[in-house]
Protein backbone atom coordinates (compact mmCIF):
# COMPACT_ATOMS: atom_id res chain seq x y z
CA UNK A 1 0.00 0.00 0.00
CA UNK A 2 1.41 3.43 -0.72
CA UNK A 3 1.79 5.38 2.09
CA UNK A 4 2.95 8.73 0.30
CA UNK A 5 5.68 10.21 -2.69
CA UNK A 6 9.26 11.54 -2.90
CA UNK A 7 9.05 15.02 -2.80
CA UNK A 8 11.96 16.74 -4.20
CA UNK A 9 12.71 20.52 -4.17
CA UNK A 10 15.51 23.31 -4.28
CA UNK A 11 16.01 23.63 -0.46
CA UNK A 12 15.08 19.24 0.44
CA UNK A 13 17.42 17.82 -1.95
CA UNK A 14 18.09 13.81 -2.57
CA UNK A 15 21.08 12.66 -2.16
CA UNK A 16 22.49 9.03 -2.49
CA UNK A 17 22.28 9.45 1.23
CA UNK A 18 18.42 10.54 2.43
CA UNK A 19 15.59 12.10 0.31
CA UNK A 20 12.33 13.55 1.93
CA UNK A 21 8.57 12.48 1.32
CA UNK A 22 5.36 13.65 2.11
CA UNK A 23 3.17 11.36 3.28
CA UNK A 24 -0.94 11.09 3.11
CA UNK A 25 -2.96 12.87 5.10
CA UNK A 26 -4.65 9.61 7.21
CA UNK A 27 -1.25 8.04 7.48
CA UNK A 28 0.43 7.29 10.36
CA UNK A 29 4.10 5.88 10.79
CA UNK A 30 7.21 6.28 13.31
CA UNK A 31 10.89 6.88 13.15
CA UNK A 32 12.72 4.29 12.46
CA UNK A 33 9.87 2.43 10.20
CA UNK A 34 11.73 1.28 7.14
CA UNK A 35 10.43 2.08 3.91
CA UNK A 36 11.15 1.19 0.13
CA UNK A 37 11.12 2.97 -3.00
CA UNK A 38 10.90 1.82 -6.44
CA UNK A 39 14.01 3.00 -8.17
CA UNK A 40 15.74 2.93 -11.46
CA UNK A 41 16.13 -0.75 -13.67
CA UNK A 42 13.43 -2.59 -11.49
CA UNK A 43 15.16 -1.81 -8.29
CA UNK A 44 13.96 -0.63 -4.94
CA UNK A 45 15.95 1.57 -2.52
CA UNK A 46 15.28 1.13 1.44
CA UNK A 47 15.45 3.45 3.80
CA UNK A 48 14.92 4.22 7.82
CA UNK A 49 12.51 7.26 8.55
CA UNK A 50 14.75 9.17 10.60
CA UNK A 51 12.46 12.72 11.56
CA UNK A 52 8.84 13.93 10.50
CA UNK A 53 7.67 17.36 10.15
CA UNK A 54 4.62 19.34 9.76
CA UNK A 55 4.42 22.32 7.55
CA UNK A 56 1.63 24.56 6.39
CA UNK A 57 1.44 27.55 3.56
CA UNK A 58 1.35 30.40 6.59
CA UNK A 59 4.09 32.56 6.38
CA UNK A 60 4.62 33.05 9.99
CA UNK A 61 2.89 32.56 13.85
CA UNK A 62 1.14 36.29 13.16
CA UNK A 63 -0.95 35.00 10.09
CA UNK A 64 -1.95 32.19 11.85
CA UNK A 65 -2.57 34.58 15.31
CA UNK A 66 -4.85 36.72 12.31
CA UNK A 67 -6.49 34.15 11.14
CA UNK A 68 -8.29 32.84 14.39
CA UNK A 69 -10.07 36.80 14.38
CA UNK A 70 -6.46 38.43 15.87
CA UNK A 71 -5.90 35.44 18.73
CA UNK A 72 -9.55 34.69 19.96
CA UNK A 73 -8.67 31.15 21.12
CA UNK A 74 -12.53 30.44 20.47
CA UNK A 75 -12.65 31.44 17.30
CA UNK A 76 -13.15 29.23 14.23
CA UNK A 77 -9.98 30.34 11.33
CA UNK A 78 -10.62 32.07 8.88
CA UNK A 79 -8.48 30.77 6.78
CA UNK A 80 -7.98 27.15 6.54
CA UNK A 81 -4.56 26.60 6.33
CA UNK A 82 -2.81 24.16 3.99
CA UNK A 83 -0.80 22.04 5.62
CA UNK A 84 1.29 18.22 4.83
CA UNK A 85 3.82 15.86 6.89
CA UNK A 86 6.59 14.82 5.18
CA UNK A 87 9.22 12.52 6.38
CA UNK A 88 13.31 12.95 6.11
CA UNK A 89 14.47 8.87 5.17
CA UNK A 90 18.51 7.88 5.90
CA UNK A 91 18.90 5.79 2.97
CA UNK A 92 19.58 1.84 4.10
CA UNK A 93 20.54 0.08 0.76
CA UNK A 94 19.19 -0.74 -2.84
CA UNK A 95 18.38 -4.49 -3.66
CA UNK A 96 20.59 -3.95 -6.97
CA UNK A 97 23.35 -1.59 -5.29
CA UNK A 98 21.68 1.34 -7.37
CA UNK A 99 22.89 4.29 -5.56
CA UNK A 100 21.84 7.67 -7.48
CA UNK A 101 19.33 9.64 -6.09
CA UNK A 102 15.75 8.56 -5.67
CA UNK A 103 13.37 10.13 -8.21
CA UNK A 104 10.38 13.27 -7.50
CA UNK A 105 7.22 11.55 -6.90
CA UNK A 106 8.05 7.85 -7.01
CA UNK A 107 5.83 6.23 -4.34
CA UNK A 108 6.60 5.07 -0.44
CA UNK A 109 5.23 1.67 1.13
CA UNK A 110 6.11 0.26 3.82
CA UNK A 111 8.79 -2.61 3.07
CA UNK A 112 7.80 -6.15 4.66
CA UNK A 113 9.62 -8.44 6.89
CA UNK A 114 11.68 -10.12 4.11
CA UNK A 115 13.12 -6.79 2.16
CA UNK A 116 13.48 -5.34 5.99
CA UNK A 117 15.83 -7.92 6.19
CA UNK A 118 17.52 -7.16 3.22
CA UNK A 119 17.41 -3.61 4.01
CA UNK A 120 19.29 -3.79 7.00
CA UNK A 121 22.03 -6.58 5.99
CA UNK A 122 20.45 -9.01 8.06
CA UNK A 123 19.92 -11.27 4.94
CA UNK A 124 23.59 -12.12 5.70
CA UNK A 125 24.30 -12.98 9.34
CA UNK A 126 26.27 -15.62 9.51
CA UNK A 127 25.59 -17.36 12.67
CA UNK A 128 22.98 -15.98 14.18
CA UNK A 129 22.13 -14.29 17.98
CA UNK A 130 19.18 -13.02 18.26
CA UNK A 131 19.33 -9.75 19.79
CA UNK A 132 15.41 -8.94 19.99
CA UNK A 133 12.80 -7.93 17.37
CA UNK A 134 11.93 -4.30 15.31
CA UNK A 135 8.06 -3.56 15.86
CA UNK A 136 7.02 -1.07 13.12
CA UNK A 137 4.07 1.04 13.02
CA UNK A 138 1.99 -1.10 10.51
CA UNK A 139 2.46 -4.25 13.18
CA UNK A 140 4.66 -5.96 11.05
CA UNK A 141 7.64 -7.40 13.69
CA UNK A 142 10.63 -8.46 12.47
CA UNK A 143 13.34 -10.66 14.56
CA UNK A 144 16.84 -9.43 14.54
CA UNK A 145 19.99 -11.27 15.05
CA UNK A 146 23.47 -10.35 16.19
CA UNK A 147 26.36 -12.25 13.70
CA UNK A 148 28.36 -13.96 16.32
CA UNK A 149 31.51 -13.56 14.48
CA UNK A 150 30.77 -9.52 15.28
CA UNK A 151 29.43 -9.99 18.39
CA UNK A 152 31.91 -12.84 19.94
CA UNK A 153 34.57 -12.66 17.90
CA UNK A 154 36.48 -13.25 16.26
CA UNK A 155 35.80 -10.54 13.39
CA UNK A 156 34.78 -8.36 16.54
CA UNK A 157 33.84 -8.57 19.99
CA UNK A 158 32.71 -7.32 23.46
CA UNK A 159 29.39 -5.63 24.37
CA UNK A 160 28.90 -2.29 26.23
CA UNK A 161 25.09 -1.52 27.35
CA UNK A 162 24.32 2.35 28.79
CA UNK A 163 20.88 3.88 30.50
CA UNK A 164 19.09 5.09 33.52
CA UNK A 165 19.30 2.69 35.63
CA UNK A 166 15.50 1.02 35.80
CA UNK A 167 14.70 2.35 32.73
CA UNK A 168 17.24 1.30 30.61
CA UNK A 169 16.65 -2.44 31.62
CA UNK A 170 20.28 -3.17 30.84
CA UNK A 171 21.03 -6.80 33.08
CA UNK A 172 17.71 -7.68 31.29
CA UNK A 173 18.83 -7.19 27.94
CA UNK A 174 22.14 -8.91 28.67
CA UNK A 175 20.65 -11.78 30.12
CA UNK A 176 18.64 -12.28 27.07
CA UNK A 177 21.76 -12.00 25.09
CA UNK A 178 23.93 -14.67 27.42
CA UNK A 179 20.84 -16.86 27.36
CA UNK A 180 20.66 -16.51 23.35
CA UNK A 181 24.33 -17.15 23.27
CA UNK A 182 24.12 -20.04 25.19
CA UNK A 183 21.82 -21.64 23.22
CA UNK A 184 23.09 -20.88 20.25
CA UNK A 185 26.71 -21.53 20.84
CA UNK A 186 28.07 -24.37 22.21
CA UNK A 187 31.82 -23.75 22.88
CA UNK A 188 31.43 -21.16 25.11
CA UNK A 189 30.98 -20.27 28.85
CA UNK A 190 29.67 -17.31 31.07
CA UNK A 191 30.61 -15.84 34.11
CA UNK A 192 28.23 -13.53 35.68
CA UNK A 193 29.19 -11.23 38.29
CA UNK A 194 25.85 -10.22 40.36
CA UNK A 195 26.61 -6.72 42.04
CA UNK A 196 22.94 -5.75 43.39
CA UNK A 197 20.31 -7.45 45.38
CA UNK A 198 19.40 -10.91 44.42
CA UNK A 199 19.01 -10.33 40.89
CA UNK A 200 20.80 -13.33 39.00
CA UNK A 201 20.92 -15.62 41.75
CA UNK A 202 18.13 -17.77 40.55
CA UNK A 203 18.34 -17.81 36.86
CA UNK A 204 18.63 -21.50 36.75
CA UNK A 205 14.98 -21.53 38.14
CA UNK A 206 11.72 -20.67 35.59
CA UNK A 207 10.07 -17.62 35.49
CA UNK A 208 7.00 -17.34 37.12
CA UNK A 209 5.25 -14.87 34.74
CA UNK A 210 5.17 -16.53 31.39
CA UNK A 211 3.78 -14.13 29.21
CA UNK A 212 6.97 -13.41 27.05
CA UNK A 213 6.98 -16.87 26.15
CA UNK A 214 5.96 -15.90 22.65
CA UNK A 215 8.41 -13.47 22.41
CA UNK A 216 11.24 -16.31 22.66
CA UNK A 217 9.75 -18.36 20.40
CA UNK A 218 8.96 -15.37 18.01
CA UNK A 219 13.32 -15.26 18.04
CA UNK A 220 13.98 -18.35 17.75
CA UNK A 221 14.28 -19.61 21.24
CA UNK A 222 13.38 -21.40 24.06
CA UNK A 223 11.50 -20.20 26.92
CA UNK A 224 13.53 -21.98 29.81
CA UNK A 225 15.85 -21.13 32.80
CA UNK A 226 19.91 -21.25 32.29
CA UNK A 227 21.02 -24.27 31.94
CA UNK A 228 24.57 -25.57 34.09
CA UNK A 229 24.81 -22.28 36.49
CA UNK A 230 26.76 -22.54 39.66
CA UNK A 231 26.65 -19.91 41.95
CA UNK A 232 29.80 -18.63 44.38
CA UNK A 233 29.24 -16.64 47.56
CA UNK A 234 31.59 -15.07 50.21
CA UNK A 235 32.27 -17.06 52.78
CA UNK A 236 30.66 -15.58 55.81
CA UNK A 237 30.71 -17.24 59.67
CA UNK A 238 27.08 -17.66 59.97
CA UNK A 239 25.88 -21.43 59.57
CA UNK A 240 22.25 -20.62 59.68
CA UNK A 241 22.93 -18.88 55.85
CA UNK A 242 24.62 -21.52 54.84
CA UNK A 243 28.05 -19.79 55.64
CA UNK A 244 27.17 -17.28 52.37
CA UNK A 245 27.03 -13.94 52.56
CA UNK A 246 24.58 -12.84 50.44
CA UNK A 247 21.14 -11.25 50.35
CA UNK A 248 19.63 -14.70 48.81
CA UNK A 249 16.96 -16.02 51.27
CA UNK A 250 18.31 -19.12 53.39
CA UNK A 251 16.28 -21.88 52.32
CA UNK A 252 16.92 -20.90 48.34
CA UNK A 253 21.07 -21.01 49.77
CA UNK A 254 20.56 -24.76 51.86
CA UNK A 255 18.81 -26.39 48.08
CA UNK A 256 21.71 -24.14 46.17
CA UNK A 257 24.11 -25.90 48.58
CA UNK A 258 22.84 -29.06 48.84
CA UNK A 259 22.39 -29.95 45.18
CA UNK A 260 26.02 -28.67 44.80
CA UNK A 261 25.20 -25.58 42.99
CA UNK A 262 26.54 -23.13 45.03
CA UNK A 263 30.83 -23.14 47.23
CA UNK A 264 31.43 -20.09 49.55
CA UNK A 265 35.06 -18.30 48.26
CA UNK A 266 37.64 -17.44 50.40
CA UNK A 267 40.82 -15.80 49.86
CA UNK A 268 44.32 -17.26 51.78
CA UNK A 269 47.68 -15.17 51.88
CA UNK A 270 49.42 -18.63 50.71
CA UNK A 271 47.46 -18.64 47.28
CA UNK A 272 46.70 -14.96 47.01
CA UNK A 273 49.78 -12.69 48.09
CA UNK A 274 49.90 -11.93 44.73
CA UNK A 275 46.50 -10.35 44.34
CA UNK A 276 46.58 -7.68 47.05
CA UNK A 277 47.47 -5.26 44.48
CA UNK A 278 43.36 -5.72 43.34
CA UNK A 279 41.97 -3.97 46.93
CA UNK A 280 43.96 -0.76 45.81
CA UNK A 281 41.86 -0.47 42.49
CA UNK A 282 40.06 2.48 43.81
CA UNK A 283 42.51 4.27 45.99
CA UNK A 284 44.71 7.11 44.93
CA UNK A 285 48.23 6.82 44.77
CA UNK A 286 49.29 9.62 43.19
CA UNK A 287 53.26 9.56 44.43
CA UNK A 288 53.10 5.91 43.86
CA UNK A 289 54.08 5.42 47.36
CA UNK A 290 51.46 1.95 47.35
CA UNK A 291 53.04 0.52 44.15
CA UNK A 292 56.21 0.56 46.17
CA UNK A 293 54.85 -1.11 48.84
CA UNK A 294 52.99 -3.75 46.77
CA UNK A 295 56.26 -4.48 44.62
CA UNK A 296 58.58 -4.76 48.15
CA UNK A 297 55.14 -7.29 49.32
CA UNK A 298 55.86 -9.77 46.13
CA UNK A 299 59.81 -9.91 45.83
CA UNK A 300 60.54 -10.02 49.45
CA UNK A 301 61.29 -12.88 51.01
CA UNK A 302 60.52 -11.55 54.40
CA UNK A 303 57.11 -11.58 53.57
CA UNK A 304 56.79 -15.52 53.07
CA UNK A 305 54.75 -15.33 55.92
CA UNK A 306 51.85 -18.13 56.04
CA UNK A 307 49.00 -16.47 56.67
CA UNK A 308 47.38 -13.02 57.04
CA UNK A 309 47.36 -12.29 60.30
CA UNK A 310 51.51 -12.84 60.31
CA UNK A 311 51.34 -10.47 57.43
CA UNK A 312 49.56 -7.85 59.21
CA UNK A 313 51.74 -8.31 61.72
CA UNK A 314 54.77 -7.68 59.44
CA UNK A 315 53.45 -4.68 57.79
CA UNK A 316 53.04 -3.02 61.36
CA UNK A 317 56.44 -3.36 62.14
CA UNK A 318 57.07 -1.10 58.99
CA UNK A 319 54.90 1.38 60.70
CA UNK A 320 57.38 1.22 64.16
CA UNK A 321 59.47 4.74 63.89
CA UNK A 322 62.42 2.70 65.59
CA UNK A 323 62.21 -0.25 63.26
CA UNK A 324 64.74 0.99 60.44
CA UNK A 325 63.45 -1.30 58.26
CA UNK A 326 63.05 0.56 55.08
CA UNK A 327 65.21 3.24 53.96
CA UNK A 328 63.44 3.77 50.79
CA UNK A 329 59.63 3.98 51.63
CA UNK A 330 58.78 6.44 54.43
CA UNK A 331 56.49 5.33 57.65
CA UNK A 332 53.97 7.92 57.04
CA UNK A 333 53.31 5.74 54.03
CA UNK A 334 53.53 2.63 55.32
CA UNK A 335 51.64 3.72 57.96
CA UNK A 336 48.77 4.70 55.45
CA UNK A 337 49.30 1.09 53.63
CA UNK A 338 48.29 -0.11 57.10
CA UNK A 339 45.22 1.74 57.67
CA UNK A 340 44.01 0.85 53.96
CA UNK A 341 44.62 -3.34 55.24
CA UNK A 342 42.82 -2.35 58.66
CA UNK A 343 40.02 -1.23 56.48
CA UNK A 344 39.53 -4.21 54.16
CA UNK A 345 41.16 -7.03 55.40
CA UNK A 346 41.31 -7.24 59.15
CA UNK A 347 37.61 -6.82 59.90
CA UNK A 348 36.76 -10.00 57.63
CA UNK A 349 40.17 -12.13 59.48
CA UNK A 350 39.24 -15.18 60.17
CA UNK A 351 35.49 -15.22 60.24
CA UNK A 352 34.76 -14.44 56.59
CA UNK A 353 36.20 -13.44 53.58
CA UNK A 354 40.06 -13.65 54.36
CA UNK A 355 40.80 -17.00 55.90
CA UNK A 356 44.45 -18.65 56.87
CA UNK A 357 43.50 -21.80 55.04
CA UNK A 358 40.94 -23.27 52.75
CA UNK A 359 38.41 -25.82 55.07
CA UNK A 360 38.49 -29.14 54.34
CA UNK A 361 35.15 -29.14 55.97
CA UNK A 362 32.56 -29.49 53.29
CA UNK A 363 29.94 -27.66 55.06
CA UNK A 364 32.09 -24.41 54.79
CA UNK A 365 32.31 -25.26 51.21
CA UNK A 366 35.39 -23.35 50.60
CA UNK A 367 36.64 -23.08 47.36
CA UNK A 368 39.03 -20.42 45.25
CA UNK A 369 37.54 -18.35 42.32
CA UNK A 370 41.03 -19.20 40.25
CA UNK A 371 40.68 -22.75 40.38
CA UNK A 372 37.02 -23.28 39.79
CA UNK A 373 37.33 -20.88 36.60
CA UNK A 374 40.61 -23.03 35.92
CA UNK A 375 37.81 -25.86 35.56
CA UNK A 376 35.70 -24.03 33.66
CA UNK A 377 33.94 -25.84 30.66
CA UNK A 378 31.78 -25.03 27.37
CA UNK A 379 28.14 -24.48 28.57
CA UNK A 380 28.86 -23.61 32.01
CA UNK A 381 27.47 -20.39 33.57
CA UNK A 382 29.31 -18.98 37.01
CA UNK A 383 27.58 -16.86 38.77
CA UNK A 384 29.75 -14.24 41.16
CA UNK A 385 27.74 -12.71 43.90
CA UNK A 386 29.35 -9.62 45.27
CA UNK A 387 26.62 -7.66 45.91
CA UNK A 388 27.52 -7.60 49.66
CA UNK A 389 30.88 -6.62 49.60
CA UNK A 390 32.67 -3.59 50.47
CA UNK A 391 33.60 -1.40 47.18
CA UNK A 392 37.91 -2.43 47.70
CA UNK A 393 36.80 -6.16 47.99
CA UNK A 394 34.34 -6.31 44.37
CA UNK A 395 37.55 -4.65 43.29
CA UNK A 396 39.41 -7.92 44.38
CA UNK A 397 37.02 -10.22 43.35
CA UNK A 398 36.71 -8.54 39.81
CA UNK A 399 39.93 -8.51 39.16
CA UNK A 400 40.85 -12.15 40.43
CA UNK A 401 38.21 -13.59 38.15
CA UNK A 402 39.65 -11.47 35.14
CA UNK A 403 42.78 -12.92 35.62
CA UNK A 404 42.09 -16.05 36.36
CA UNK A 405 39.82 -15.92 32.89
CA UNK A 406 43.18 -14.48 31.21
CA UNK A 407 45.81 -17.13 32.54
CA UNK A 408 43.23 -20.03 31.69
CA UNK A 409 43.01 -18.73 28.05
CA UNK A 410 46.97 -17.51 28.03
CA UNK A 411 48.23 -20.63 29.82
CA UNK A 412 45.50 -23.39 29.02
CA UNK A 413 45.28 -25.98 32.12
CA UNK A 414 47.15 -29.04 32.97
CA UNK A 415 44.45 -31.62 32.48
CA UNK A 416 43.17 -32.83 28.98
CA UNK A 417 39.95 -31.01 29.25
CA UNK A 418 39.31 -28.82 26.05
CA UNK A 419 39.59 -24.89 27.69
CA UNK A 420 36.23 -23.33 25.79
CA UNK A 421 37.08 -21.04 23.02
CA UNK A 422 35.12 -18.39 24.20
CA UNK A 423 34.74 -17.17 27.69
CA UNK A 424 32.22 -14.26 28.36
CA UNK A 425 32.36 -12.10 31.44
CA UNK A 426 29.34 -9.58 31.82
CA UNK A 427 29.64 -7.38 34.71
CA UNK A 428 27.23 -4.19 35.63
CA UNK A 429 29.06 -0.72 36.33
CA UNK A 430 31.88 -0.77 34.85
CA UNK A 431 32.68 2.75 35.44
CA UNK A 432 33.85 1.72 39.39
CA UNK A 433 36.76 -0.72 37.53
CA UNK A 434 37.51 1.43 34.61
CA UNK A 435 36.34 5.36 34.95
CA UNK A 436 37.38 7.27 32.44
CA UNK A 437 39.38 9.53 34.65
CA UNK A 438 41.90 7.23 36.03
CA UNK A 439 45.09 6.67 35.75
CA UNK A 440 47.04 2.97 35.60
CA UNK A 441 45.17 0.44 38.23
CA UNK A 442 45.59 -3.41 38.48
CA UNK A 443 42.36 -3.80 37.25
CA UNK A 444 41.89 -1.32 34.55
CA UNK A 445 45.34 -3.06 32.95
CA UNK A 446 43.61 -6.26 32.88
CA UNK A 447 40.35 -4.78 31.54
CA UNK A 448 42.38 -2.89 28.64
CA UNK A 449 44.20 -5.96 27.85
CA UNK A 450 40.81 -7.72 27.22
CA UNK A 451 39.42 -4.94 25.58
CA UNK A 452 42.21 -4.42 23.15
CA UNK A 453 43.00 -8.33 22.84
CA UNK A 454 40.90 -10.37 23.73
CA UNK A 455 39.02 -10.78 20.72
CA UNK A 456 41.95 -13.09 19.37
CA UNK A 457 41.80 -14.64 22.36
CA UNK A 458 38.80 -15.58 23.39
CA UNK A 459 37.87 -13.56 26.04
CA UNK A 460 34.95 -11.54 25.80
CA UNK A 461 33.68 -8.09 28.13
CA UNK A 462 30.19 -7.51 28.39
CA UNK A 463 29.80 -4.54 30.57
CA UNK A 464 27.21 -1.70 31.61
CA UNK A 465 27.08 1.60 33.30
CA UNK A 466 24.48 4.12 33.73
CA UNK A 467 26.63 6.47 31.93
CA UNK A 468 29.06 5.87 28.53
CA UNK A 469 30.75 8.88 29.25
CA UNK A 470 32.17 7.54 32.66
CA UNK A 471 34.10 4.82 31.75
CA UNK A 472 37.56 4.25 29.70
CA UNK A 473 37.51 5.24 26.18
CA UNK A 474 40.02 2.65 25.24
CA UNK A 475 37.37 0.17 26.55
CA UNK A 476 34.00 1.39 24.82
CA UNK A 477 35.83 2.33 21.92
CA UNK A 478 36.99 -0.90 21.79
CA UNK A 479 33.39 -2.89 21.90
CA UNK A 480 32.02 -3.78 18.69
CA UNK A 481 28.22 -3.55 19.62
CA UNK A 482 26.58 -0.82 21.68
CA UNK A 483 23.36 -0.76 23.53
CA UNK A 484 21.20 2.27 24.26
CA UNK A 485 18.81 2.19 26.68
CA UNK A 486 16.76 5.52 28.25
CA UNK A 487 19.81 7.90 28.80
CA UNK A 488 19.28 11.79 30.08
CA UNK A 489 19.75 14.93 27.89
CA UNK A 490 22.96 16.04 29.28
CA UNK A 491 24.54 12.76 28.76
CA UNK A 492 23.49 12.12 25.60
CA UNK A 493 25.50 15.49 24.92
CA UNK A 494 28.97 14.45 25.51
CA UNK A 495 31.43 13.62 22.73
CA UNK A 496 30.54 9.75 23.25
CA UNK A 497 27.52 10.65 21.48
CA UNK A 498 29.04 12.48 18.88
CA UNK A 499 28.79 10.06 15.93
CA UNK A 500 25.06 9.70 16.50
CA UNK A 501 22.25 12.35 15.08
CA UNK A 502 20.65 14.87 17.07
CA UNK A 503 17.26 13.04 15.77
CA UNK A 504 18.30 9.49 17.57
CA UNK A 505 19.96 11.25 20.31
CA UNK A 506 16.45 12.74 21.18
CA UNK A 507 14.86 9.22 20.78
CA UNK A 508 17.38 7.81 23.52
CA UNK A 509 16.28 10.34 26.27
CA UNK A 510 12.36 9.04 25.47
CA UNK A 511 12.48 5.48 25.14
CA UNK A 512 10.16 3.47 26.95
CA UNK A 513 11.29 0.41 29.30
CA UNK A 514 12.29 -2.34 27.22
CA UNK A 515 13.01 -0.56 24.45
CA UNK A 516 16.67 -0.33 23.09
CA UNK A 517 18.93 1.52 20.43
CA UNK A 518 21.50 -0.76 18.84
CA UNK A 519 24.62 -0.28 16.93
CA UNK A 520 26.33 -3.39 15.19
CA UNK A 521 29.00 -3.90 12.83
CA UNK A 522 26.62 -5.54 10.08
CA UNK A 523 23.94 -3.31 10.40
CA UNK A 524 24.04 -0.02 7.90
CA UNK A 525 22.06 2.04 10.62
CA UNK A 526 21.26 2.23 14.42
CA UNK A 527 18.12 0.57 14.94
CA UNK A 528 15.48 0.02 18.15
CA UNK A 529 14.17 -2.92 18.90
CA UNK A 530 12.74 -4.76 21.65
CA UNK A 531 13.42 -7.87 23.35
CA UNK A 532 11.31 -10.75 25.69
CA UNK A 533 11.13 -10.57 29.41
CA UNK A 534 13.14 -12.67 31.32
CA UNK A 535 12.88 -16.50 31.09
CA UNK A 536 14.41 -17.13 34.89
CA UNK A 537 13.10 -16.45 38.05
CA UNK A 538 12.94 -12.89 39.28
CA UNK A 539 12.11 -11.45 42.81
CA UNK A 540 9.65 -9.37 43.74
CA UNK A 541 11.47 -7.54 45.95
Amino acid sequence: MRIGRVSISEKHKSTTDEFHFWLDNDQIVDTFDIIKVPHLKNSHTYALIRDLTYITDSPGHMGNFVSYDFGDTDAEPITERLGVTYATAQVLSNNKEIYMPVRDGNSVQFANADEIKIALGLDNVKQEIPAGFISMSNNTSVPVCFDADFLIGPEGAHLNISGISGLATKTSYAMFLLQAIQQKQKDTAIIILNVKGRDLLRINESAEDTDGREDWEKCGLEFKPFDNVKFFYPFDKNPDRSYSRTHLPSNILKQQHESGKAANYVYTYKEHRDKIELLFSNVEDTNQTLDSILVKISEDSEFNVPDWKKFLDKVSEYTQASSGKDKEITINSWRRFKRLLNSSIKPYLGNSLFQNSKSTDPKHGHCFLSEEIQNIKSGDVFVVDIAALEEQLQCLVFGDIVDAVYQLKNEGRDSDEPVPSKIIIFVDELNKYAPAATKSTPILNLLLEIAERGRSMGIILFSAQQFKSAVHSRITGNSGTHVFGRTNSIEVAKKDYNFISDTFKSMMTRLNKGELIIQHPIFRTLLKIKFPKPSYFQSKE
